[in-house]
C-alpha cells in the first residue's frame, strides 16, 4: 500500500491556496496555486472573501489533480487529504444558511487596537496569558470576533438567535468541503483564538465570558491534529476527490514546524512568508513566557501527547518585499530585492522598522508603523532594500534571544523554510546577524508537507515519527555568520535605538476630535456590554 500511497495537502495561507500531492518520499508530484484577493477597505484593515477562499480551494485541488493524472498517476491513489491554514483569520456566518455575515478579517488586521486597549483595562484581564499563552493584542480571534458582534448588524442578530458560527480559516475550509456536516477546529489552530485554555486544551468558560461570547455563539469542536475520523471525507459535488478522508489539520505554523520534522525538545524553525514565525519545541507542557512571546500548540497526534511550542510571531517579512514592489514601485519582481541588496555590503546605516501592523513579538507594541531612519544623501535603493531584508532578521534575532531567556538553552542552528528563505542574500544576512548557522532543505515549503506528514500519520503511511527518516532528507544547505561578532553588536544595537524610537505614531493627538469621541463610545459601549 504504502508504495503506491500519496498524500494531498490543502495549504491557505495568507494570499493564496495550493494543493500538492506528495509521495511517500515528501517529493511533490503535481501543484496548483492561486492567488486570493486582499482588501484593504480602510488603514489597518485586511480582509478576505470566505467564498473566495473555498472556490480557491477547489479549484486548486481539480487543478493539481488534474495535472497528477496527466503525469502519469491514478487519482484514487491519493489516500488522505491534509489541510493546513493562515491561523487567527476570523470567518463568522449563519448555522441556518453557510453563508458568510461578512468578510474573513485577515490576521494582520490592526482595527482592534481600541479594543485591545479597553480589554486590557477590564478585570480579568491579568490572567488571559497565563491560562491561553497569548497576549492580549490585535492578533488573536477573540478581539476579531467582538468587532464583528459590535459593529456588523447581521452578527449581532445571528448571535441573538444563537446562530452565529465562528471558526478560523481551517474549521470554514472543512466545514464546506464536507458539505457542512463537520464544524470542528483542531488544538494548533483553537489555541490561537485566546478561547483555550491550553494546558487542557479545551474552552474556557472564563475566557469565553470575559470576551462576551459565552452564549449566542457556536464554536467548533475541537479535534487532534492528525486524527483518521475527526475530520470527515470530501463531500460529493464538491471537486474531484470525493470521498477522500481529510485526515490532519494544522495551523500553518505547526504545519511547517512538522515539515521540518523538529520532534525533538529543544529544536526550532523559521518560516519566512508574509510574515516569520520561529516555532521552538518545549516538549509535552507548555512554557509560559515572560519574555514577549506566545504558548501555542506545536502538533496533537491521535495517539501522542500534545506538543507545546513558545513562538515568536513577526508581522511582516515578505510582505515588505511586496510594498517595495507594489507601493513604492521599486522593484517588478520580488526576486529583485536580493539582487539589489547583494550589490552593497552592508545597508548604509539605514535601518526600516516595518511595522505595518504594529510591532509583534517580543516587543508586542500596537501603536507603531513603519519608519525608515538613517536616511543621507549616501542612501541609495540598494541600502533600502538591503533594510528591508534586515528587519525581519533583526526581528528574529530578538525572538531568539527571549526563546533562550525562557529555556535556559541557546540553539545551535535554526533551520528555515517559506518563500524569503529562497533568497541566499537572505539567509546569509540572517546568519550573520544571530551569529549561528542557518540550515535551509532542499524542499522548502515545509508548510504543506507537514499536513500531508500529519495526514499520511494518521492513516498509517508512514509508521508513526520514526518513519520518516527518508521524507525530504536530502541536500541540506548550511549558512554560517561571515562578519565578526564586533560588527554584529553594532547593526543589532543600531536596531534596538530605532524600535525604541517607533512606538507612538497611532497616538489620539493624530486624530481629530470627532473620531476620538467615536471611538471612546465604542470603547465605552464594549465595556458595559461586556461587564
Amino acid at each position: 500500500m504504502a508504495s503506491e500511497s500519496f498524500i494531498g495537502a490543502l495549504d491557505t495561507g495568507t494570499t493564496s491556496t495550493r494543493f500538492i500531492i506528495f509521495d511517500i518520499k515528501g517529493r511533490p508530484c503535481a501543484v496548483h496555486q492561486i492567488e486570493f484577493a486582499q482588501k484593504y477597505p480602510e488603514a489597518g484593515w485586511h480582509e478576505q472573501s470566505p467564498a473566495e477562499i473555498i472556490a480557491s480551494a477547489n479549484t486548486c485541488i481539480n487543478g493539481a489533480v488534474e495535472k497528477f493524472v496527466s503525469n502519469g498517476y491514478k487519482a484514487e491513489s491519493i489516500k488522505a487529504i491534509g489541510i493546513t491554514n493562515q491561523r487567527e483569520t476570523t470567518v463568522v456566518w449563519d448555522s441556518e444558511t453557510g453563508k458568510p455575515l461578512y468578510n474573513a478579517i485577515a490576521w494582520p488586521d490592526t482595527r482592534t487596537a481600541r479594543l485591545v486597549h479597553a480589554f486590557k483595562q477590564k478585570e480579568g484581564a491579568e490572567k488571559v496569558p497565563g491560562l491561553t499563552g497569548l497576549p492580549i493584542s490585535t492578533y488573536p480571534s477573540a478581539l476579531k470576533l467582538v468587532w464583528l458582534i459590535q459593529n456588523i448588524p447581521e452578527v449581532a442578530e445571528a448571535k441573538k438567535k444563537g446562530t452565529l458560527c465562528f471558526g478560523t480559516v481551517d474549521t470554514w475550509l472543512i466545514y464546506n468541503l464536507t458539505g457542512k456536516k463537520k464544524f470542528v477546529t483542531d488544538s494548533t489552530n483553537a489555541s490561537r483564538t485566546m478561547f483555550l485554555d491550553i494546558a487542557n486544551i479545551k474552552y474556557d468558560d472564563s475566557m469565553l465570558k470575559f470576551f462576551g461570547i459565552e452564549t449566542g455563539v457556536q464554536l467548533p469542536e475541537i479535534v487532534r491534529s492528525a486524527d483518521d475520523e475527526a475530520f470527515g471525507a470530501i463531500a460529493e459535488g464538491i471537486n474531484v476527490l470525493a470521498g477522500v478522508k481529510i485526515t490532519s489539520c494544522l495551523g500553518d505554523q505547526s504545519a511547517a514546524l512538522v515539515g521540518q520534522k523538529a520532534f525533538t525538545t529543544g529544536m526550532a524553525k523559521n518560516t519566512y512568508g508574509t510574515g516569520l514565525f520561529l516555532l521552538y519545541n518545549t516538549g509535552h507542557s507548555p512554557v509560559f513566557s515572560k519574555n514577549g512571546l506566545l504558548t501555542t500548540v506545536a502538533y496533537d497526534f491521535k495517539g501522542l501527547k500534545p506538543v507545546y511550542a513558545l513562538e515568536g510571531s513577526i508581522a511582516v517579512g515578505g510582505s515588505a518585499v511586496q510594498f517595495l514592489r507594489d507601493n513604492l514601485k521599486m522593484i517588478t519582481k520580488a526576486e529583485e530585492v536580493g539582487v539589489l541588496a547583494s550589490e552593497v555590503p552592508d545597508a548604509g546605516g539605514v535601518v526600516f522598522v516595518t511595522a505595518f501592523s504594529g510591532l509583534f513579538a517580543p516587543y508586542w507594541i500596537d501603536d507603531a508603523q513603519g519608519t525608515i531612519y538613517g536616511i543621507t544623501n549616501y542612501t541609495t535603493r540598494n541600502h533600502i532594500a538591503r533594510a528591508t531584508i534586515e528587519s525581519p532578521c533583526f526581528q528574529t534575532r530578538a525572538v531568539l534571544e527571549a526563546m533562550q531567556k525562557d529555556s535556559g538553552h541557546p540553539l545551535k542552528a535554526l533551520k528555515v523554510d517559506g518563500g524569503m528563505s529562497n533568497s541566499d542574500i537572505c539567509m546569509q544576512i540572517q546568519a550573520d546577524i544571530i551569529g549561528i548557522d542557518v540550515v535551509r532543505p532542499k524542499y522548502r515549503e515545509t508548510t504543506a508537507l507537514g499536513a500531508a506528514i500529519a495526514a499520511g500519520i494518521a492513516i498509517g503511511v508512514w509508521s508513526g515519527l520514526d518513519g520518516l527518516a527518508e521524507v525530504n532528507a536530502e541536500d541540506e544547505f548550511t549558512f554560517t555568520s561571515s562578519i565578526p561578532d564586533k560588527k554584529r553588536q553594532k547593526m543589532y544595537k543600531l536596531w534596538e535605538k530605532a524600535v525604541a524610537r517607533c512606538p507612538g505614531w497611532l497616538s489620539d493627538e493624530d486624530e481629530d476630535e470627532e473620531e476620538i469621541a467615536k471611538e471612546k463610545l465604542i470603547e465605552e459601549e464594549v465595556s458595559k456590554s461586556l461587564a
